[in-house]
């Protein structure tokens, strides 16, 4: 046998083989070579030449590292981790450490094909994520006790801010007053306060015993339950006296408590929010983080975030989908009562496995024992002397020390890495959570026990712990009965479960997600690895600052890095997800039009291409929407902005854009537009949802925005998990820079700081080091490939299409930017064809279909990023061209015009495998109609998905299994 002759140069035994760079961009060289030679030119250099103006290019290069390799980049991250103490925090405060069972850790979070898949709008093939969202809508509302839930909202701040705008919208507006009981966490308080400022309404924080709606504005009031110090009070009395005067109820509820507690709908609440991170999802030093929300049936039309439902498809059989989506921004603009766009999609399936894993008795389990040693822990502290108040608690006990201070507790409890809650007066907090031990127990005792005094035994005091809440408290109704909730107790089961869920979907690990705007690309194993190290996911966000400075490094690298690649002075990693970014910007404009006096700008200009939930965060930062034409070639009317900008000039505070245009195509006036709101005294914000152009190339510095929004789930790699986690940082000029939102607990923001936009001070922490690790790995060359790249890869597509579908818009010299739109209106005259058609029928070919009628309805906005390789790239074209055939068999005849591939997209497997077969078309053409599909074959679990019966019969829980099958 011989053995081939390998040489190598003294250049080549010195280069590393762990480069990331041509592992993230999916076209090798000679298919790049083979792609500009079909475009006509020479290189990925004069292709931005031919496309991006010459005028907003940048001079220089990013003042950016090389790239490292990928050991390279997690040895220099792990000694970032190295710098977070992990201690073991009881500080409560709405976040408690838990422990996430490794079947879910390794089975979801650690999961492609969990955590790379799309929002599911295409519900066909998203009915495994349609079904863990489910099971956590009907979760949820068993244990409020209301008939509707959503699939998910940021976190519990948010949340409970949703929820007050829900109670002013269903009251019409016309109260103006809202009571937040002070017994809510800090955190919760400042972002009502926030949400509630620029929408003129009172937030009246108090005493819940001096709450008195008879006489007041009041629309809605806020309650704790428990409170943010552990007390569990009755709110029934509050509900009565609320309701009486026609105001609604809000209670902030602790998920695991309402398994011993009685439930928020049974004593009165409209509308139940809360966190769901207990539920195994790790601390994160404070996200991301699934929040809940479950409400009364009469506040259906005002739920933000998604709603889950049960329909039926094509051939009656029971299916999932987004219900009631006509409630999504990009339909009602600046008439939607929400910006809410991500979701936290993956934490909700965490927290639902959760609940399937340990069903209602191994929930209700683990919260008798939290309060056992809660109680354990508070006859303890009597028994040492300390003054502890009576009445009922879950898992916090709140201590007075007597005979030792709070510093002495504190430095003894830290010795023993321990982290309590410490307050103004004095008193200590402790949040007992599910992974204490009986060493922990002791420790806490002992960082409690007064010199020459002896620390109680744990032992004799756990056996007269009692696990029974108080009776007038206790829950007796029953909850998560559905079978879901008792079929998966052993990991085998849940196992299979997970996995039959997973087979229903299609993400990331299946093919191309060519969603334009939305940026699907590789999400990379090596920048996923540090997620779950318990350096950055055991840490409270409210830890002391000593025990975080590994994190600090992190958000220091990270806010320098984004500022130089947004040409930027100062950065906010707190807005966690895009819309927030949207919202948080908004805000800075406002405070500093407001700091100069000028408190009566408050018109937004928003060209009637952009996202909507531009509109929409305008309208939430108090500001009125004037919208601008755009011309016939997509760009934004020039004329129509002057004409506007003066108009409004004594008002106007803010344009808000998106470059490239969400036509895509990089706008040749940008910079004048930008003067132009300028010289009438507004700011210029720029929605980064197509940063993925422009990074390396140009900057939203440069080309004149004030403010920038960076959605970290699209350009830098967080991965969309379903429909978030996200992160939506705000870059800033320096005059911004004083009002980046600060926070009440731990010091962050700027020196005339904006109040909070997220519970956490750094918004969903745990996730950045995905985006650090990307950019890390890639450096600046890489970064900036990236980016020619993915214009590249777009340009490609749209010259392989252009004869077969009409490319909408298109920017100088014929080129588009990194995204195109297929306009495929015309189908409908000519053969009855639909953009939903051609969106099914491309599941059939094992495609998600592209962004559907938006910004143009009627079209397919196609974006392919920089990672998908050329093979896959030509295979999208490739069935594209083929449906067209099949789109021009029913123009000319050939086909049937009602029973054809196309109408009756998608094609299940028992479909395509029944004994008789009643279409005109072959098997093979409806379910392999590509060879390749004879090697690998995505099967939608169901078939098209009936939305409108879903909307006039919505079922957003399980239901029985009987009703089901009736379906």
């Amino acid at each position: 046998m011989s053995r081939a002759h390998v040489s190598h140069s003294g250049g080549d035994l010195l280069r590393p083989t762990d480069s990331f760079v041509p592992r993230h961009l999916g076209p090798s060289d000679s298919d790049t070579e083979a792609m500009l030679a079909a475009l006509g030119i020479a290189s990925i250099d004069d292709l931005i030449d031919e496309t991006v103006p010459a005028g907003i290019r940048l001079p220089e290069r990013l003042a950016l590292d090389g790239p490292r390799t990928e050991s390279e980049a997690l040895a220099e991250i792990r000694g970032i981790a190295a710098g977070n103490r992990v201690m073991r925090s009881f500080i409560g405060m709405g976040y408690h450490d838990t422990l996430t069972p490794a079947v879910i850790q390794r089975n979801v979070l650690e999961n492609p094909g969990w955590y790379t898949q799309y929002t599911p709008y295409q519900a066909e093939i998203s009915q495994g994520r349609l079904e863990a969202l489910l099971n956590f809508q009907t979760m949820v509302s068993d244990l409020c006790a209301l008939p509707l839930s959503n699939a998910s909202l940021l976190d519990e701040a948010t949340a409970a801010a949703e929820a007050m705008g829900m109670c002013w919208s269903v009251g019409r507006q016309k109260r103006h007053r809202f009571f937040v009981s002070d017994d809510c966490h800090p955190q919760t308080i400042a972002v009502v306060e926030t949400r509630a400022t620029p929408l003129g309404i009172d937030v009246v924080v108090g005493d819940l015993e001096d709450f008195d709606p008879s006489g007041e504005d009041y629309f809605g009031v806020l309650a704790s339950y428990p409170t943010t110090d552990g007390r569990v009070v009755d709110l029934a009395g509050v509900a009565e006296r609320a309701h009486a005067h026609g105001t609604r109820v809000v209670v902030a509820a602790d998920l695991l408590a309402l398994t011993l507690l009685r439930a928020p709908g049974e004593f009165g609440a409209d509308i139940a929010i809360g966190s769901s991170q207990r539920f195994g999802v790790p601390l994160g030093f404070g996200g991301p983080h699934a929040a809940f929300m479950a409400a009364a049936d009469d506040f259906k039309r005002l739920m933000p975030g998604r709603i889950i439902g049960v329909s039926k498809d094509s051939a009656g059989k029971p299916a999932l989908r987004l219900a009631m989506q006509t409630r999504e921004q990009h339909i009602r603009r600046d008439k939607a009562t929400s910006n809410i766009c991500t979701a936290q999609v993956l934490l909700a399936v965490m927290a639902s496995m959760y609940g399937v894993y340990h069903g209602p008795d191994g929930l209700r389990r683990i919260a008798a024992r939290v309060h056992g040693l809660a109680e354990l822990v508070r006859t303890a502290a009597r028994r040492l002397g300390h003054e502890v108040a009576d009445g009922p608690i879950f898992d916090t006990v709140r201590i007075t020390p007597q005979g030792i201070d709070a510093t002495a507790v504190r430095y003894a409890a830290e010795q023993r890495g321990l982290n309590f809650r410490y307050f103004d007066d004095g008193s200590v907090g402790i949040a007992l959570d599910e992974p204490t031990t009986a060493e922990e127990v002791t420790a806490i005792l002992e960082s409690l026990t007064p010199a020459d005094t002896e620390t109680p035994e744990v032992e004799p005091l756990a056996a007269e712990a009692s696990t029974e809440v108080d009776p007038a408290f206790a829950r007796t109704s029953d909850y998560m009965t559905h079978p879901v909730f008792h079929e998966n107790r052993s990991e085998h089961q849940m196992l299979r479960y997970l996995h039959k869920l997973q087979s229903r979907d299609l993400s990331l690990v299946h093919s191309m997600i060519p969603l334009g705007s939305c940026t699907m690309k590789l999400n990379a194993s090596a920048e996923m690895a540090p997620v779950t190290w318990n350096e950055f996911g055991r840490l409270h966000p409210f830890a002391p600052e000593n025990q975080t400075e590994g994190y600090r490094e992190l958000f220091r690298q990270m806010e320098s890095t984004l500022g130089e690649i947004t040409g930027y002075d100062a950065v906010s990693l707190q807005p966690n997800a895009g819309a927030q970014g949207e919202y948080t910007g908004l805000l800075v404009i406002r405070a500093y039009h407001h700091a100069r006096g000028d408190h009566d700008r408050d018109v937004c200009l928003i060209p009637v291409s952009a996202h909507g939930t531009n509109p929409a965060s305008a309208v939430m930062a108090g500001m009125k929407v004037v919208s601008v034409d755009c011309d016939d070639a997509g760009n934004i009317d020039l004329d129509d902005l002057k004409a506007k900008a003066e108009k409004h000039a004594d008002r106007l505070s803010a344009l808000m854009i998106t470059y490239p245009s969400t036509h895509g195509v990089f706008e040749e006036t940008v910079r004048e537009v930008c003067d132009t709101v300028h010289a009438h005294g507004g700011q210029v914000y720029m929605d980064g949802a197509n940063m993925n152009a422009q990074v390396g190339v140009t900057t939203p510095g440069s080309m004149g925005a004030d403010v920038c929004h960076l959605n970290l789930h699209k350009t830098f790699c967080i991965p969309h998990g379903g429909g978030g986690p996200g992160m939506g940082p705000i870059g800033v000029k320096a005059h911004l820079a004083p009002f980046l939102p600060g926070h009440p607990v731990v010091e962050t923001g700027g020196e005339q700081a904006i109040g909070p936009v997220s519970a956490a001070p750094w918004g969903s922490p745990s996730i950045l080091p995905i985006s650090w690790m990307y950019m890390r790995m890639m450096g600046e060359e890489g970064l900036r490939r990236a980016t020619g790249m993915a214009v590249l890869n777009a340009n490609y597509m749209a010259h392989r299409l252009r004869d077969h579908y009409p490319i909408l818009y298109s920017g100088r010299n014929g080129r588009v930017a990194h995204e195109f739109i297929l306009d495929v209106r015309a189908f409908k005259d000519s053969a009855g064809v639909t953009v939903d058609d051609i969106a099914k029928r491309l599941v059939d070919y094992g495609f998600h279909a592209p962004t559907m009628s938006w910004p143009v309805a009627g079209t397919l906005m196609v974006e392919p990023t920089e990672s998908e390789s050329k093979d896959e790239l030509d295979r999208f074209c490739e069935a594209m061209i083929a449906i067209r055939e099949e789109i021009r068999a029913v123009e000319d005849g050939t086909a049937d015009g009602d029973d054809n591939v196309l109408h009756n997209a998608p094609h299940t497997l028992a479909e395509l495998t029944r004994d008789d077969w009643p279409h005109p078309y072959s098997r093979e053409q409806a379910g392999w109609p590509k060879p390749w599909l004879r090697d690998a074959k995505f099967f939608p679990s169901v078939g098209r998905v009936d939305n409108a019966w879903g909307d006039r019969h919505l079922v957003c829980t399980c239901p029985p299994v009987e009703e089901m099958a009736e379906v």
